[in-house]
């Protein structure tokens, strides 16, 4: 459990650091900026209770926000992946490992999981965040092409690092 909780908090740094450094620099004509600082919310253990999940959501979005000089849009949209993400693994997953403290990941999950875990919920936060920004219906298509092309970009480096960071034994031992 101790394991668990340093490699969340460095994941934690490290996400932060990468999105505020890196990331924040990186886009595409303002029409595709990523955000796979959303990682650390996703890839909490599964186990996590909501509480929990809606704590460490809302501070990991006021995080962003104080970097990014917004007021709670961040926060806003890391609530609504939490959302998200509680009714995601109430509706697919089994419920004794519901209550199991394993990451939800590519290596214990499976591809075809995995992907449509972080797609779906890729495209609800970067709904909420852009929303939530220009909180405008002129322009409304440019505003979905943001969101679009925001999305594509983030699952591409989310599915990046998911890669870099695959641990096959982990899925092995569970079968």
């Amino acid at each position: 459990m101790g394991k668990v909780i340093i490699f969340n908090i460095i994941r934690f740094v490290v996400l932060i650091a990468m999105q505020v450094v890196l990331f924040k620099n990186i886009g595409y004509y303002n029409l595709a900026t990523p955000f796979p600082y959303i990682l650390i919310i996703l890839l909490l253990p599964i186990g996590t209770p909501n509480f929990v999940l809606y704590v460490l959501a809302f501070l990991t979005g006021l995080t962003v926000d104080a970097f990014y000089d917004s007021i709670g849009v961040h926060a806003a949209a890391c609530v609504a992946l939490t959302w998200y993400r509680i009714f995601f693994h109430r509706i697919t997953l089994d419920v004794d490992v519901q209550d199991s403290f394993e990451t939800p990941s590519l290596g214990n999950m499976g591809a075809k999981w995995f992907l449509s875990y972080i797609s779906i919920g890729t495209l609800i936060h970067h709904f909420v965040l852009l929303h939530v920004e220009y909180f405008s219906f002129s322009n409304y298509l440019s505003t979905l092409l943001s969101i679009l092309l925001s999305s594509i970009f983030t699952i591409l480096l989310i599915i990046l690092i998911s890669i870099l960071i695959y641990k096959r034994k982990s899925r092995l031992l569970s079968n």
